[in-house]
């Protein structure tokens, strides 16, 4: 399709202008909202249009797992906001990442990876990966001379979270790019934490940004969505034909749902940042706590490359609480006001147990390697008042 962000001057606006024009496509009605095209396939003029339409001769649709009117707009908006050439969108961020990793990659090739990463990411390189002839390997994503020694040794593809999924580690997207760049590999970062509000992983040097639309850019709890940001060239070579041919595709009222929840994104994810940032402090000094993570406290271990990289500290805070498990558990069942719910980016706060839920198909010894015991939650911050959802914290945690 034809770029129809109305051109090179719309292309200058900054994200939250895009966040709520970009991409825009309005149909002979004029309609403000965004149109909801729900059609699988598209009639065609003449045998000979559909003929050249399907050789990629002329523009247009063919058939909605190939894309939609709605589907397009959202692929233009967030590569706009993202700051990248091109964009697709796919059924769930599970959907994104494993299509960003599987189809640049061929039996022999290897794939180097942060040691903390989501548990299903992680699954797919560790369990997935060697049915392929895919051999795979884990570094401490803090770690630059893990990094060095492990691209060094040759590599086709890297992936890293910053922060990474559950207890907020960084990695130094910069300087592993420049390692990726050296080696020739390619470099994906999964930015959901983040969000392109707070992070912009192309413009520090990755090659491929995934997301799961389904948290922030939804960010109200109702439906999946993935994606993929990158360079045409790549795109087109490389994840059109996968996507085409493997089907992890949108559907148009998904897409329709994250476009709308793209307009209040950079408000959201400000506001709620600023919240985390301010329980994180509150709950530091209970008794009831061994440890609390956020980006942009000084005492995270990985602070100096969070400020670096990250605009604000997120929305994302994770709490280590004093008796393991069994405390943990009595911590969120006394929880009156925050769910809990493995999700993650919504407007309400949501916390979790990650070594039970988002993490349970990792062993004890993979769970340990990424600093996880049973005694950590994770949380993330909605938009409550800050004042209510303080005090819940302070008396789950007296119950633990």
């Amino acid at each position: 399709m034809a770029d129809a962000s109305g051109g090179d001057a719309k292309k200058g606006w900054k994200p939250a202008t895009q966040a709520v024009r970009g991409g825009l496509m309005r149909s002979q009605h004029g309609e403000i909202s965004e149109a909801l095209y729900l059609t699988s396939g598209y009639a065609y003029d003449s045998a000979e249009q559909a003929m050249r339409r399907m050789a990629g001769e002329e523009p247009g649709f063919v058939y909605s797992r190939y894309g939609s009117p709605t589907c397009e707009m959202l692929q233009q908006r967030l590569a706009l906001i993202e700051g990248a050439e091109t964009c697709r969108v796919t059924g769930s961020g599970m959907g994104a990442i494993s299509s960003a990793i599987l189809a640049p990659l061929k039996s022999g090739d290897r794939i180097v990876a942060a040691r903390v990463l989501f548990g299903s990411s992680r699954w797919i390189i560790a369990n997935q990966m060697p049915k392929y002839g895919i051999e795979s390997a884990f570094v401490d994503g803090a770690d630059l001379s893990a990094w060095e020694r492990e691209i060094g040794k040759g590599c086709q593809l890297v992936l890293i979270e910053t922060p990474g999924n559950p207890l907020l580690d960084g990695v130094d997207i910069a300087a592993v790019a420049k390692l990726c760049r050296k080696a020739g590999a390619t470099l994906v970062v999964d930015n959901v934490f983040a969000t392109p509000v707070l992070q912009r992983p192309l413009e520090l040097g990755a090659d491929v940004v995934v997301y799961s639309a389904t948290k922030h850019m939804d960010g109200q709890g109702r439906v999946m969505a993935g994606a993929i940001l990158c360079d045409n060239e790549r795109m087109s070579g490389i994840y059109d034909p996968w996507l085409r041919h493997m089907g992890p595709a949108a559907s148009p009222f998904n897409a329709w749902v994250v476009l709308k929840g793209l307009e209040t994104l950079e408000l959201r994810v400000e506001a709620q940042s600023r919240a985390a940032a301010r329980l994180a402090d509150a709950i530091a000094g209970h008794p009831a706590i061994a440890a609390v993570r956020y980006p942009h406290r000084q005492d995270h271990p990985h602070y100096d490359i969070h400020a670096r990289q990250m605009r604000l500290g997120g929305t994302m805070l994770a709490l280590s609480v004093k008796g393991g498990q069994e405390a943990a558990f009595r911590f969120l069942n006394g929880l009156e006001l925050v769910d809990i719910c493995n999700n993650l980016g919504d407007t309400k706060s949501l916390a979790c147990h990650p070594s039970t839920t988002t993490h349970r198909a990792l062993s004890d010894e993979e769970q340990a390697s990424m600093g996880l015991d049973r005694s950590w939650i994770r949380m993330s911050v909605g938009l409550e008042d800050a004042d209510d959802l303080e005090a819940d914290l302070i008396q789950a945690l007296n119950k633990a």
